[in-house]
């Protein structure tokens, strides 16, 4: 029963997500996402057919267990675009962190001055970074691991959808500006976004990703004992 059950929701799954990736192609809309769609879609079939969380995990745990696999394929991108990393390593290194650490302070300092309480704060704190590690990070500095990916999920979704608006009103055309961008602000959606603008914008997307993500694990502890102790 449990095997029937995971292949239906995976199946579900799969199809909404061609469907939605079909629509975005036809109308090419920042708010059809396909992932913003889809994600959408699935939430309210849940809730219309009262299918609780665990049991629509019987199936999404199968393609929980994909976002590893496909965070490391990102590797290939990046090393064949490996020479305009070290030519703008100084800039692309720059901008992430900047980036990074306004991501993280305006968060934490917007629920601080909102008068959040801790929980929230430190479930806050690594919204900037990845949802694989940010959930880490969450969970060790005392966050709520589930909050932590709500709001994750709430800043990845806005810089895709804002970000080529932004692009367009400031008239970037660095191909690695953009994925520098995209990555930072958005992590693993604004990196599916970059494929839209070449290979080159994906590969500096996926860098910022990486650096987010190891430059958080670091400045987050820090911020945290700074705060609470």
């Amino acid at each position: 029963m449990n095997i029937l059950l995971a292949a239906g929701f995976v199946l579900m799954n799969v199809g909404i997500y061609l469907f939605m990736s079909m629509l975005y192609k036809r109308f090419r809309l920042p708010v059809l996402l396909p992932a913003l769609t889809a994600t959408f879609t699935v939430v309210v079939l849940l809730l219309g057919f009262n299918i609780s969380y665990d049991t629509y995990m019987i199936g999404g745990e199968w393609i929980n267990r994909l976002l590893g696999p496909a965070v490391v394929s990102l590797a290939y991108p990046l090393y064949k675009q490996r020479h305009v990393l070290w030519q703008n390593l100084p800039a692309i290194l720059g901008g992430t962190v900047i980036g990074l650490l306004v991501g993280m302070f305006s968060g934490m300092l917007m629920a601080v001055g909102l008068g959040f309480s801790k929980l929230y704060v430190l479930s806050i704190l690594p919204k900037s970074i990845t949802t694989a590690v940010a959930i880490q990070i969450s969970s060790n500095l005392g966050g709520d691991s589930s909050l932590t990916s709500v709001f994750v999920m709430i800043a990845g979704f806005t810089g895709a959808i804002g970000g080529p608006y932004i692009i367009k009103l400031f008239r970037i055309r660095s191909e690695s500006g953009i994925g520098i961008g995209l990555g930072t602000a958005s992590h693993a959606l604004g990196t599916a976004k970059a494929l839209e603008y070449g290979e080159q914008s994906v590969s500096m997307s996926s860098v910022a990703m990486t650096v987010c993500a190891i430059v958080g694990s670091i400045v987050g502890p820090i911020v945290s004992w700074i705060m609470y102790h």
